[in-house]
């Protein structure tokens, strides 16, 4: 088995997962943030809708340079706009997962911003950290989001206590 085979099953995992949260975030709560120093929900919500892109880049080029990129937020206007989304960055990155040989995965793949370096090491490592549990993490920012706002917190690794999952 490749890696990419071993790896898409993740993959189609977590991003089931995310859509899951994503189609639980409140559109009335923009502005909620559980401290002043924690980003706003209109702000986290569509990064995390949006990180299925930068799994993409990681996954087709060499590197990346924030400041030569032409990124652009996604605007937060709704659940349902944030699963569709993450359903269309997820789509190109299952593709370009699918097709990844076994040897890409040890080239090297840099992150950086106006030459300043953020992460240097192989497209393995660059995938799993700076996008898969970049992912994970920011979602679970967004569980304690739900939780505070008293909306259901979805199943990820187990039951939530929301969502039983039968057990």
């Amino acid at each position: 088995m490749s890696v990419s085979e071993l790896l898409l099953v993740e993959f189609d995992e977590e991003m089931k997962k995310t859509r899951t949260t994503l189609e639980r975030v409140p559109v009335d709560k923009k502005d909620f943030r559980p401290h002043p120093k924690s980003m706003v929900l209109s702000k986290l919500a569509p990064h995390v809708a949006q990180l299925a892109g930068f799994g993409l880049t990681i996954l087709t080029t060499p590197e990346f340079d924030f400041a030569q990129g032409s990124f652009k937020p996604l605007p937060f206007e709704s659940a349902a706009q944030l699963a569709s989304a993450l359903d269309e960055g997820a789509a190109k990155v299952r593709a370009a997962l699918q097709n990844t040989p076994d040897a890409a995965w040890q080239d090297n793949w840099q992150l950086s911003s106006g030459g300043k370096t953020i992460f240097k090491g192989s497209r393995f490592l660059a995938y799993r950290e700076m996008f898969m549990n970049h992912l994970v993490h920011h979602r679970a920012q967004l569980g304690v989001y739900l939780r505070l706002n008293e909306k259901p917190v979805p199943a990820t690794y187990g039951p939530s206590a929301d969502d039983t999952m039968g057990f």
